[in-house]
């Protein structure tokens, strides 16, 4: 997160002593990430936060696959995924390779009985339905419907539901989730062409810091296992904070679309990047006004990635028989476009409300089970005339 930031109370210099009121000394905590040359923050402790009593023993979360190697376009009624109470539980790997895990999740109950912790990978959550506040150690993060929640690996947290009704697409990645290059400048500062500034962020606000001792559970995931550990003091001890290396929040209703004279790629619609894949946000906005534009999407051959497309509301105008929270996946090495007579249809439109999520891999994508399971079977053959 190439933006400064800091909560609560630290010293004048880093690495210096840091004084409670009783004479004893705050605990300093490098969270930083890719060795000591990625992005970092230092926090301050009341307690060690190395205080570990209980291991427990861990359980195989890995994603169970269905088809390692697939060339078969789908489409996953993502609503059928069943509601269920934990929030680890809840989640579905759907489509997986070794750069991210891609799924969904409808938690009833709010994740405050433990603590978690991602310790392999960046988290990105994306909010189809619901709202409520994530609660982490350098600050709260209230969130609402179409908020995209990033999550670096490592953070410690929790989060609180305000209904049952929550629906979430979320992407676990290996690789670190940054805003892409090509929006800033060579100081991280985000430039005049970007279509979302830094006032857009949703920042982490109200530290709160408990001084308590005692046995807290915190569940890590780390090589496809989620261990338990029980901790000696509260993980949400931190009383002041400073640095890059945090979560934030950005809502997919601040992503300013770019348009054109004729229909514009998708890189346009690009939201985030890493080295393995890119999220964009579709949005609504004006169609192309070139006058003899065709505002539906091309025909066009993903060789080199596999397309997955969230589709969240609106009218989806390049679809046929797609609604809320389905996904479709158009593997690498075919041809996909417009359904038939849509591309005709888009003809002379002026806008669209369509609003959708892409996830573009540059490695080929695993169905996993859980997939399969709420894939419609037919949607491959959806192009015939």
């Amino acid at each position: 997160m190439p933006i400064y930031h800091k909560l609560g109370k630290i010293p004048q210099k880093r690495h210096t002593q840091f004084e409670k009121t009783d004479g004893t000394l705050y605990y300093e905590q490098l969270f930083g990430t890719i060795g000591f040359d990625g992005m970092s923050s230092l926090l301050y402790h009341i307690h060690r936060p190395t205080q570990v009593k209980k291991v427990g023993e861990p359980i195989d979360v890995s994603p169970k696959i269905a088809v390692e190697k697939n060339i078969t376009s789908r489409k996953l009624i993502g609503f059928d995924v069943k509601p269920q109470d934990d929030f680890l539980d809840a989640r579905e790997p759907l489509l997986v390779n070794s750069d991210v895990h891609v799924g969904l999740a409808a938690p009833r109950k709010s994740l405050t009985s433990y603590f978690y912790k991602n310790a392999d990978a960046d988290e990105m959550l994306f909010i189809h339905k619901g709202s409520g506040t994530l609660k982490t150690f350098v600050g709260d993060i209230p969130f609402e419907y179409g908020d995209y929640l990033i999550i670096p690996r490592g953070m410690v947290y929790q989060i609180e539901f305000d209904t049952e009704d929550n629906r979430i697409l979320y992407a676990e990645s290996f690789h670190p989730i940054y805003t892409p290059k090509r929006y800033r400048n060579w100081f991280g500062q985000l430039l005049e062409h970007s279509p979302f500034c830094e006032r857009d962020y949703k920042l982490p606000q109200n530290l709160v810091s408990h001084d308590e001792t005692g046995e807290f559970l915190m569940k890590i995931k780390k090589q496809g296992m989620l261990h338990s550990l029980v901790y000696a003091t509260h993980p949400f001890d931190v009383v002041g904070w400073d640095g890059y290396n945090y979560p934030y929040g950005f809502s997919i209703h601040n992503f300013e679309p770019i348009t054109g004279r004729v229909h514009q790629p998708p890189p346009v619609h690009q939201t985030f990047e890493t080295g393995a894949f890119v999220i964009c946000s579709f949005c609504p906005r004006l169609y192309d006004y070139h006058p003899k534009a065709i505002p539906a999407p091309y025909n066009h051959s993903n060789i080199d990635s596999d397309e997955v497309l969230y589709y969240v509301d609106g009218d989806f105008m390049s679809r046929k028989g797609i609604g809320p929270g389905y996904i479709s996946l158009h593997p690498a090495g075919i041809p996909h476009g417009p359904h038939p007579g849509t591309y005709e249809g888009s003809i002379g439109k002026k806008g669209t409300e369509e609003l959708a999520v892409m996830i573009d891999t540059f490695k080929p994508l695993q169905v996993t089970e859980n997939a399969m399971k709420i894939d419609d079977g037919e949607y491959y053959q959806s192009w015939l005339d």
